[in-house]
């Protein structure tokens, strides 16, 4: 059966002599890798912390954390990438929760670290990846490759549990997704025909590695044999430079990036005849956004993906092709990749009919194994193979689909999923709030912004910047309301007693096509 150590083991196989990844000025052959991580995982295995424990990464994009990637499951152990816009509140609930005894971090995230290390009782080591000096309370990653003996790849493989990636939760908590090694794979394998990327290929990881899109296109980069650049983070200047130094053929950007390139004084100057495909996602794409980008970089072929964590995360993908052709095409999600059955389902379960709305529930190899210790909600999210999404959807007569609104309460901004309950939670807290609701609002740079709708309790008095600050405390940055409303009409409700958030939504979204942004 397929694992994920085996698809770096086939990529040095195949090509022995070829780059595998760039970064900093340094440059590792696929062997090189290939030693590197069985050294590692020998050093991890060392640990003897059983099989399927898991092992948490914080940091910046690296060649490390690539090599970490496959030397975690290699050694027989499950993945946890954290979040590195998130607060330590929600990165210590996320090691908790997964009882993760080993943590990797960089220099950038020392004194996060200390931290979690400190408060979190399952962690028993941390290892420092960074290019700097080790921290005295923390354990090598050079080190541990150098001083142990490269091992066997694990025979984990198929069904079998690989990482488990938080994603926001419906309760306001983060909710951990089990993903196997089949799922990866198969996630892939969906992709990357219309990823169209070859062996003497270039992929820049200009995305965080964190996020599940940046994983399926190193996974899909791997099966190709192509080379890996890294970026610690996003800057425009920068980006356009790697591309042109580095001869990048590929790159995963969400919308909010691609604006920032383009809004760049080099945009239109910078050498990008190398590149051949912009991947862009985890957000809708502003249809004068792309026209922008499209026009600017005419010999660039854009990608669109549409997916969700819980499905490894690809799901439908609007091809190169297709944007060409352009028209009404390009409001669409696209077509569901190889490996995505696809239903559109109404209130009472059933299958709408063409044209008609539903909600999308997915079914395929690369569907989650649940969510980690969260029976309820898989069992909601996870019905009989189907994976609900939460968002609703409609196929036209081609086969394209449509993601007209949401079903989850949850805004996604800048490419990241915020559930309004993690915000709410958060405003609810303040000593001067009395009723709170949370919605998504368009907003031009990141698609949808956080705005929080509040009732203060009699009495009370307090300003938007200082619930706002106050959520800062609680909550990642990107969590935080944008916008603070004070309602002092009570709320509307459904006759349920819940809050009609949709009621609330249409002074801000009247006279727009799509109730998403």
């Amino acid at each position: 059966m397929i694992s994920i150590p085996r698809l770096l083991q086939r990529s040095a196989r195949l090509n022995p002599e070829a780059v595998a990844t760039r970064y900093n000025g340094r440059s590792r052959h696929w062997p090189q890798i290939l030693d590197r991580v069985a050294s590692f995982a020998g050093a991890l295995e060392r640990l003897q912390l059983g099989e399927a424990e898991r092992v948490a990464i914080l940091s910046l994009n690296s060649d490390n954390y690539f090599e970490a990637i496959f030397a975690v499951p290699w050694a027989g152990y499950c993945i946890v990438p954290l979040n590195t816009r998130w607060a330590v509140a929600e990165n210590n609930y996320a090691l908790t929760d997964s009882g993760t005894r080993v943590l990797l971090f960089d220099d950038a995230f020392r004194a996060q670290a200390e931290q979690l290390k400190n408060e979190v009782a399952s962690l028993e080591h941390v290892i420092y990846m960074g290019d700097g000096e080790t921290p005295n309370w923390a354990e090598s990653y050079e080190s541990l490759i150098a001083n142990n003996q490269a091992i066997a790849p694990s025979t984990r493989n198929g069904a079998d549990m690989a990482g488990i990636f938080y994603t926001g939760g419906t309760t306001g908590f983060p909710k951990g997704v089990m993903q196997s090694h089949q799922a990866i794979w198969a996630s892939a394998i969906g992709g990357i025909g219309c990823m169209e990327i070859a062996s003497n290929d270039s992929y820049l990881h200009a995305a965080p590695m964190f996020h599940m899109a940046d994983f399926a296109c190193s996974m899909m980069t791997v099966l190709a044999g192509a080379s890996h650049v890294f970026v610690a983070g996003f800057e425009p200047a920068l980006v356009l430079n790697i591309i042109a130094e580095e001869k990048i053929s590929h790159v995963l950007m969400v919308p909010a990036m691609i604006k920032m390139a383009l809004a760049h004084e080099n945009a239109a100057t910078a050498d990008l005849s190398s590149l051949q495909r912009i991947l862009y996602g985890a957000s809708p794409m502003p249809a004068a956004l792309l026209t922008h980008a499209m026009d600017l970089w005419p010999t660039v072929g854009f990608i669109q993906a549409y997916g969700q964590t819980e499905l490894a995360p690809l799901v439908t993908m609007l091809s190169t092709e297709d944007h060409r052709r352009g028209g009404e095409i390009l409001k669409s999600a696209g077509k569901p990749i190889s490996v995505s059955e696809i239903k559109l389902l109404n209130d009472e379960g059933n299958e709408v009919e063409l044209g008609k709305q539903g909600e999308v529930v997915v079914r395929g190899p690369h569907a989650m194994i649940g969510y980690w210790n969260k029976p309820e909600e898989t069992a909601s999210a996870l019905q009989d193979g189907w994976v609900f999404t939460g968002d609703a959807g409609i196929f036209d007569k081609e086969g394209y689909l449509y993601i007209v609104d949401r079903v989850k309460d949850m805004v996604v901004t800048g490419g990241e999923n915020v559930f309004t309950t993690e915000v709410e939670n958060a405003l609810i807290s303040h000593a001067a709030v009395q009723d709170v609701a949370v919605i998504g609002v368009p907003h031009e740079e990141w698609g949808e912004a956080v705005h929080g709708i509040v009732i203060l309790a009699a009495g009370a008095a307090v300003t938007e910047q200082e619930l706002i600050e106050h959520c800062r405390s609680a909550i990642a940055g990107y969590k935080c309301p944008k916008t603070v409303e004070f309602r002092d009409q009570p709320m509307p409700l459904s006759g349920a007693g819940k809050v009609l958030k949709t009621e609330l939504r249409k002074p801000h979204w009247e006279g727009r096509e799509r109730q998403v942004n």
